[in-house]
């Protein structure tokens, strides 16, 4: 079995999960927008549940700094200040750099062809100025942290994704495609052979430290 054959997407086990991940969605889409306000009632009326589920769902990215639970306002989409952007950058390169170095030692042929093979997506994806490419960086990268097999570390790290993907997707509109992506990844890709995990972890590390202040330009308040 390949890695691009098992599906990243988690699966709802119950009312308040299914209503957490429409929202995650939502928000990693960027149908949600920093200081948009979510009304419980609409949202449970297009997920088809009561309210109760999406309010411990609001509660959930609450605790994950997604949206913020106001006295009066309800609950409001989040946004990040630049100093925000660069600290979660800077969190994600410390816990995937542990991840990767759980996971060198899982790294197989099959996870070595799929890396490949999304490398060849998100580069397509880039040359036709599809923000397709966000989801395959995203599947990139979680292909990788999803073999150091730690489950708290992947949910820090899927947080932390879904907290900057509008982001990433808001970059995406500025640009052809991101720079120097492909030589970036694939950097990445003959650190993972070497088998040398402290290396893997040090590469993982410089590459996302290397986006946040590409990210941070474009998502600086002139560029709106």
């Amino acid at each position: 079995m390949t890695f691009l054959t098992a599906s990243l997407e988690q699966s709802p086990s119950t009312a308040e999960e299914e209503a957490y991940l429409y929202l995650q969605r939502g928000l990693r889409l960027c149908r949600y927008k920093p200081g948009d306000r979510l009304i419980p009632e609409e949202i449970a009326a297009e997920i088809g549940m009561s309210r109760m589920p999406v309010r411990e769902a609001f509660r959930r990215l609450a605790a994950e700094g997604l949206v913020t639970l106001r006295p009066n306002r309800g609950c409001i989409v989040t946004g990040l200040t630049l100093d925000e952007i660069y600290e979660t950058f800077e969190i994600r390169s410390v816990l995937e750099g542990l991840a990767v170095r759980l996971a060198v030692p899982k790294m197989d042929a099959d996870a070595f062809l799929d890396l490949d093979r999304l490398l060849d997506r998100m580069e397509r994806a880039g040359q036709t100025g599809s923000s397709d490419w966000v989801v395959r960086h995203q599947e990139f990268h979680a292909l990788i942290y999803t073999l150091s097999d730690r489950p708290n570390l992947i949910r820090k790290i899927n947080a932390l994704h879904v907290v900057i993907e509008p982001y990433m997707r808001f970059w995406f509109d500025y640009v052809d495609k991101p720079l120097s992506a492909r030589e970036e990844h694939e950097r990445l890709i003959r650190a993972l052979a070497t088998g040398d995990a402290l290396h893997a972890d040090q590469i993982m590390q410089e590459h996302i430290l290397g986006t946040a202040p590409l990210l941070a330009e474009f998502a600086s308040p002139a560029r709106r």
